[in-house]
């Protein structure tokens, strides 16, 4: 198949799935593979394999840009959707990093929070309302630091993002592996309905540094990992099916509107 006609069949495929919105969060590792290849399609394969509406990659782009290469977020909302809201932690001549939050439906409310922490790698928290057939779901995706009171002030801060809206979503990568840590401590409470598959090193996995959070408990219809995706990342991907309890409203059409023009997102 072509790679145009894939990319218009993965943004156009109508969803069977009905009253259910599926999630995935992955860090990449800038497309770098455990085979020391890399390769942005393999990303792009695994993530129209599951499907997501919504999928949150961390650590996408490279400072070490190859020769002849696409930039890393250019090649993937072109691959993945125009609905994208990106931030760009680190921008210079030899490339772009950051991570990004990519959306079958049209994101509003966009907004992305500095969550640094003193002199550490800079690290930003995207925020913003995916609006769904069935209703707006509130997202917000993250990639937290390495140091324990680094993710200690990080999930405070996320916390706060997510103490008003009722229907919520948290994903990404949490970096947290210590037992009842901070991060897990205080997000469980807010987010009874969580993910805690081990996705770290992909190969042998060990550490559930990738997690997917909702409100209420009862969204969380089911979550899984995928193996087969080991190869083309450090870490797995997790994927969510989250159950949307609203009824949809009179008129609302489930089908998407692909022509919109990109969401602006949000970038430090």
């Amino acid at each position: 198949m072509k790679p145009d006609r894939a990319r218009d069949n993965f943004l156009q495929q109508a969803s069977s799935r009905a009253d259910v919105v599926r999630v995935m969060t992955w860090n990449i590792h800038g497309g770098l593979g455990t085979d020391g290849r890399r390769d942005l399609q393999r990303i792009v394969d695994c993530v129209r394999k599951h499907d997501p509406d919504v999928v949150a990659l961390q650590e996408v782009g490279t400072r070490r840009e190859i020769a002849g290469m696409e930039e890393a977020f250019t090649f993937l909302s072109e691959a993945l959707g125009k609905h994208i809201a990106e931030s760009r932690l680190v921008t210079a001549p030899d490339g772009n990093y950051g991570h990004a939050l990519l959306c079958r439906w049209p994101l509003t409310d966009t907004a992305c929070h500095d969550i640094s922490y003193r002199r550490r790698e800079p690290r930003a928290a995207i925020e913003a309302v995916a609006q769904t057939p069935f209703g707006p779901l509130h997202v917000v995706a993250a990639h937290l630091g390495l140091s324990f009171a680094e993710r200690r002030h990080q999930a405070e801060l996320l916390a706060a993002l997510v103490q008003e809206a009722q229907r919520t979503v948290l994903l990404g990568d949490l970096n947290d592996w210590v037992w009842r840590g901070s991060v897990q401590t205080l997000l469980n409470r807010l987010f009874p309905g969580h993910s805690h598959m081990k996705t770290f090193p992909s190969f042998w996995p060990v550490f559930a540094l990738d997690r997917i959070y909702c409100r209420p408990k009862e969204m969380l219809k089911g979550s899984w990992t995928d193996p087969h995706a080991r190869k083309a990342s450090d870490h797995l991907p997790v994927i969510a099916d989250l159950l949307m309890k609203v009824l949809r409203p009179a008129g609302v059409s489930t089908r998407v509107d692909w022509q919109n023009r990109r969401q602006p997102g949000c970038s430090r």
